[in-house]
């Protein structure tokens, strides 16, 4: 039990840090001068709506909220409406001093605890429309009645949406459930950050469980009982068999089936795209929902159109646990919000908002682009995360279930890279479960370099193959290697992200006439 407390613990601490450790969402310290103004302006109203009952039951579950009515909001003078919600493990938001950017500004926000957290009722569905999906269209229609809230016609408000993690992945569910039930999205913007494209894939790629966080997940639900029990037990299955549980073993719970419809994948999947302005923020360093999950729903959810009025920023931070097996960095900062908009990612949404909901020309450039934090602190941009060079690198070898990491030199510095990232070789494994994990890595030889934002993925070969032609993912990055450094693929038999996820038998894993797929940048390159 003290270890689940502890876990829980740990997670609701990392919930918080992904939202507030850069200024990335409300919650953060606000000035006692901007708070008293706050408070004296500000209406706040508590309540409820009625949404779907959980399955095999009858009762409508409470979704509960904050409103926020600034100063001035009124028939004569509606005001766009900020919808924000939470990250795993978390609660709504019930101070306005934590949304005074917003409210100062002259925009009403709505905060909500999300289905099984908070006092909300029910439980956590992990963002599965037939639960969450109705409890984001009941809050929509409460605030289509609300006289001071703008409205673009009958039942459909001036709309955006901020949270990250958990928080935003309402978003984008929100917008595609209206996508998908009415054919418009009613949201007229948003800004998720650090959130998920498809949830097994972040989870569970290849099938082989991000085992910390998996835990950590779980266990952040155990305060609130805020999942439903199959799914937690399925989250500890999954960390202890050492595989996504799809429910090909006996007596386990099917993940795969129950993440299915829970994120844009599903949607993309059945012909679905946002045709709507998208300020996208995800953290280079996450190791839950990492860089390449944002660059998807940039590249997939998104229409070409949409796109164009979208802006895309990569920051180092999210969801962060130390990478020391293999070596990682240690680095929170933005500065691609800085050089957008001259502060946060706060500000920067706040611009976002002023153009896209109210029609202001606030001098806001990077539309249309991808902005990618480096590890030393510099911004990178680029028009599409797309590779566009390739690298031989001949055989890459590496042990399995124990050995250390082996570096491989892809180019000499400088060297500017930012993008999706992938290898294809001739594989070679013998036994079965052979499993190995792969990045790019920077140093001055293979033995100090450190992978360029902590990720890993792994390769996971469940029989033995002789040369079949795979195509293996790696994380996608954004670095500039200056002058006396070098580019690596780091091969690992290991990750402390993957503890406990290694090949089940020692042996190797062989990679023939490999090929690296990476997207360089730089003057004359993007």
């Amino acid at each position: 039990m003290r270890r689940v407390t502890a876990l829980a613990t740990a997670a609701a601490t990392l919930a918080t840090l992904g939202l507030t450790s850069l200024g990335l969402g409300p919650g953060g310290s606000v000035a006692p001068s901007a708070y008293a103004a706050s408070v004296k302006q500000v209406r706040v109203s508590d309540g409820c709506v009625s949404s779907v009952p959980e399955p095999g039951e009858s009762d409508a579950v409470e979704i509960c909220y904050s409103l926020f009515r600034p100063a001035g909001a009124t028939r004569k003078r509606p005001v766009p409406m900020i919808v924000h919600s939470h990250g795993w493990g978390g609660s709504r938001t019930t101070d306005a001093a934590a949304f005074d950017t917003f409210l100062d500004a002259g925009y009403g926000v709505l905060s909500f605890d999300q289905r099984g957290w908070g006092e909300s009722g029910g439980h956590a569905h992990v963002e599965n429309p037939a639960f969450e999906g109705h409890d984001v269209r009941r809050l929509v229609r409460l605030v289509s009645r609300l006289g001071w809230v703008q409205q673009d016609r009958p039942g459909d408000p001036r709309l955006g949406a901020i949270g990250g993690s958990y928080g935003g992945g309402y978003q984008l569910l929100g917008a595609f459930e209206s996508l998908r039930t009415k054919g418009r999205p009613v949201f007229d913007a948003l800004a998720p950050q650090i959130t998920w494209n498809d949830l097994s894939t972040s989870l569970a790629p290849e099938g082989v469980v991000r085992t910390e966080w998996a835990l950590l997940l779980a266990a952040a639900s155990v305060p609130d009982d805020a999942l439903p029990h199959n799914v937690y037990k399925a989250l500890v299955e999954g960390a202890a068999l050492g595989q996504w549980p799809d429910g090909s073993v006996p007596g386990t719970e099917d993940m795969v089936a129950f993440m299915k419809k829970n994120g844009p994948a599903w949607h993309v999947a059945n012909g679905r795209r946002l045709d709507i302005p998208v300020l996208l923020g995800q953290g280079t360093t996450d190791g839950l929902f990492p860089l390449q999950e944002g660059l998807e729903n940039w590249r997939t959810a998104l229409t070409k159109r949409a796109r164009r009025d979208s802006i895309f920023v990569g920051y180092n931070g999210g969801h962060v646990l130390p990478a020391v097996l293999p070596m990682g960095v240690s680095i929170t900062s933005d500065p691609c919000s800085a050089e957008l908009a001259g502060g946060d990612f706060e500000q920067l949404s706040l611009r976002f908002f002023d153009e896209q909901l109210r029609g202001r020309r606030t001098g806001l450039g990077g539309y249309g682009r991808l902005h990618i934090a480096t590890p030393t602190d510099e911004c990178i941009t680029t028009r599409t995360e797309r590779t566009n060079h390739r690298v031989d690198l001949g055989t890459v070898a590496t042990s399995t279930a124990a050995g250390v990491p082996v570096g491989t030199l892809v180019a000499e510095g400088p060297i500017e890279v930012a993008g999706s990232a992938y290898l294809t070789a001739d594989v070679t494994a013998a036994g079965v479960e052979n499993r190995a994990f792969y990045g790019l890595a920077v140093g001055t030889s293979p033995l100090n370099a450190r992978l360029v934002q902590n990720n890993v993925l792994p390769l996971r070969e469940t029989l033995p193959v002789v040369g079949e032609r795979r195509r293996i993912p790696l994380p996608a990055v954004g670095v500039r290697v200056p002058a006396g450094q070098n580019l690596y693929l780091l091969a690992s038999p290991f990750s402390e992200t993957f503890v406990g996820m290694s090949s089940r038998t020692p042996g190797a894993i062989v990679l023939e006439d490999t090929v690296l797929h990476l997207r360089r940048t730089g003057p004359g390159r993007a």
